[in-house]
């Protein structure tokens, strides 16, 4: 054979997660022009040539590149390399979170910005930081992206005083008194998060590149970033700005972007989403930024729009049909209006213009009556009057879908649309859940198994920087489904094993992406997106192991972006 490899894997025990062979396994992959050109080693053997790279595996795992579904790229690169951190390691109480903060150094624009205060470790926040640096602003991102805390001089910089208005979708804490307490949630984090300046791209650039490099070190490849443009300033730490797109497509044009990267459009933030803003955010013409600038779409890709259909549990914005809570609430929708039956129409108005526009719909809900209400919307949009109604054609997609009942997961089989979903975050919250929910409606947290047997395309996503980016703990959360305080129940009925995590991580997020075609999977042909592990995957029994196995070796289109040193 006169045209050789690049480069051989032998010795391997390559999970080549083909769909029409999901059980295969091999001993040899060969990469030719970016591309998986042989499988097992009589094949492969063919191809190995003078200058070929042959590397042993020596029993190690050979996978298909692990794709997060769901990952804020710009904003956990903002947490881990531009942010003061304020994670347990850190900041282990509130006294640690204040000292931190009080001792850390004033970016260049002024502010303090610090991220990864978690509630559910430290306990309530009751102002805290209201009085720390009074003469600096501060704020002080949880690790769930939906509360923020803030001291006074923020707050007076923001315009936000006690007699500013609770907000659609959004809570002005405040005490028994009326006064505030610098704590905002949801929606109201967005009054905030519009009178800071943005984040400079002297600071920006770097943080994505190093988290980049963290991610491949990881054996990621893909991404869907879940939120990035105009109304960024209501989602997370508000980074994720239409200038922040723009510095993905720079990075694109410059060959340094070496990550797979999906973005979804976010046009209204953690509350009030309405038709008025989604139609003005899709007539701007921003979703063919990338493409009008020539940018590979297998590279970066604007695949659709992100809405806010609810808020969270803990928060009690989560909409369930039954109360939950202290407050004994169902929470509600935060989609703009005066009541559910408006609220539920106007998201119906959303999706049907995100469809007509042959977009993807990613829509974020928890509660099972948000998710069931979702999914209506989203069939009534399928079947409406637009140019596209098809759902399985846009691949509309619920996220987190933590209390999908079966015959929700039924109908999203049915009418194609996915779901995304993030076991980690039930691993790290799940104790403050159980308290919030009760013993019995927390085992139906995240239906793992439920949406396997229904037929439902899911894959499972970290939501980082809310948890780890650590896809190994996700596979590992998913086979267990622990809490911080409790093991798995091994007769836990939602229980998935670690191979059909490891199809939600690799195919069928290459599904939810419209790229099964070239990613996903080891076959000949598709593109070499690939990991190698120190160590031959684990069993059921024993998955644990993955946390301590290494990735070796990371390609992407067959460019090395990631190679261990031990």
């Amino acid at each position: 054979m006169e045209d050789f490899a690049e480069l051989v894997i032998v010795n391997a025990s390559a999970h080549t997660m083909d769909p029409a062979a999901p059980d295969e396994v091999t001993d040899a992959v060969a990469v030719k022009d970016g591309r998986i050109a042989a499988l097992g080693y009589n094949e492969v053997s063919q191809w190995i040539g003078p200058a070929t790279h042959v590397i042993d595996a020596a029993g190690g795992a050979v996978i298909p590149g692990i794709n997060d579904a769901h990952l804020h790229f710009v904003s956990a690169a903002m947490a881990a390399f531009g942010y003061v951190r304020l994670e347990p390691a850190v900041a282990p109480d509130w006294s640690a979170v204040v000292d931190v903060v009080e001792a850390a150094p004033v970016g260049e624009d002024g502010w303090v910005r610090a991220h990864g205060w978690d509630e559910a470790l430290l306990g309530p926040a009751q102002g805290f930081l209201l009085d720390a640096r009074p003469d600096t602003p501060v704020v002080a991102f949880d690790s769930t992206g939906h509360q923020l805390l803030a001291n006074r001089e923020a707050l007076r910089r923001a315009g936000i005083d006690a007699a500013t208005p609770d907000i659609d979708g959004g809570v002005i804490a405040r005490t028994s008194h009326g006064s505030l307490t610098g704590l905002l949630q949801d929606g109201a984090m967005e009054l905030l998060s519009r009178a800071m300046p943005p984040v400079p791209a002297s600071t920006l650039r770097p943080a994505l590149l190093a988290l980049q490099e963290h991610l491949h070190s990881l054996g990621i490849t893909s991404l869907t970033d879940p939120g990035l443009g105009p109304a960024s300033a209501g989602l997370m730490d508000g980074a994720g700005s239409t200038a922040a797109l723009e510095l993905l497509g720079d990075l694109a044009e410059a060959n340094e972007l070496t990550l797979r990267i999906n973005v979804l459009m976010l046009f209204a933030g953690t509350g009030g989403a309405n038709a008025h803003a989604v139609e003005a955010g899709l007539r701007s013409g921003l979703g063919a930024a990338y493409l009008q600038r020539g940018i590979n779409p297998e590279q970066l890709r604007i695949a659709g729009v992100k809405i806010f259909a609810d808020g969270i549990p803990r928060s009690g914005t989560a909409w369930m049909h039954e109360p939950y809570g202290k407050a004994c609430t169902h929470g509600s929708l935060v989609i703009q209006g005066a009541t559910d039956a408006q609220r539920v129409a106007e998201l119906h108005k959303i999706l049907g213009l995100i469809n007509d526009a042959g977009l993807q719909a990613g829509v974020h809900a928890t509660g099972d009556a948000a998710t069931a209400a979702a999914v209506e919307a989203i069939i009534a949009a399928a079947d409406g009057p637009g140019e596209h109604p098809t759902s399985s054609g846009n691949r509309h997609y619920i996220i987190h879908g933590a209390f999908a009942d079966p015959g929700t997961l039924h109908t999203m089989a049915s009418h194609g649309i996915g779901y995304s979903t993030n076991p980690l975050i039930r691993q790290e919250a799940g104790d403050i859940m159980r308290q919030v929910l009760g013993e019995d409606r927390f085992s139906r947290h995240q239906p793992l198994q439920s949406a396997l047997g229904a037929g439902v395309q899911f894959n499972l996503a970290s939501d980082a920087p809310v948890t780890s980016s650590d896809w190994r703990r996700t596979v590992v959360a998913a086979v267990r489904r622990a809490t911080r305080s409790q093991p798995g129940d091994p007769l836990d009925p939602e229980r998935i094993t670690g191979l059909q995590a490891l199809t939600a991580m690799t195919v069928s997020a290459a599904w939810q992406d419209h790229a099964e075609h070239f990613k996903g999977a080891l076959v000949p042909g598709m593109t070499a997106d690939l990991c190698l592990l120190s160590n031959p995957w684990p069993t059921d029994e024993e998955i644990e192991k993955l946390l301590d196995t290494e990735v070796r070796l990371t390609m992407s289109g067959g460019r090395i972006v990631h190679q261990s040193t031990s």
